[in-house]
């Protein structure tokens, strides 16, 4: 079983790198693990969209025989990124406009790392 509390202490911790204004840690079957969904979402259909999202990225990218790194919306006045975390989870994140997604994502991999005992 989760370790709720440990995962919302390290999402915490995540918030904390540059740029990044809002994580959530989303089971690839679309539901909720931990994090605070954004202020006005709905949680269900929220974190529903964001796993059905990453699943159909990683269908179409398997036709090029390639692996997906994360899946980037680029809104008006911010960023989401859905960054695969392995079988069990992914990240959604807000992120500030100018942020650099992929530097995100490196820093990503070493909370993704601290979470795996406690998913």
């Amino acid at each position: 079983m989760a370790d709720i509390a440990a995962l919302e202490q390290i999402l915490e911790e995540l918030k904390q790198v540059d740029g990044v204004t809002n994580a959530v840690l989303v089971s690839r079957s679309g539901m909720h693990i931990a994090g605070k969904v954004p202020e006005g979402a709905h949680p269900e259909t929220f974190v529903a969209m964001f796993a059905i999202l990453l699943g159909a990225a990683e269908t179409a990218t398997s036709e090029l025989r390639d692996e997906l790194g994360s899946v980037v919306l680029n809104l008006r006045n911010s960023q989401m990124a859905i960054i695969n975390d392995g079988p069990k989870a992914l990240f959604v994140l807000r992120l500030k406009k100018d942020v650099n997604v992929e530097v995100v994502a490196r820093e990503v991999a070493v909370f993704s790392k601290k979470m795996e005992e406690f998913l």
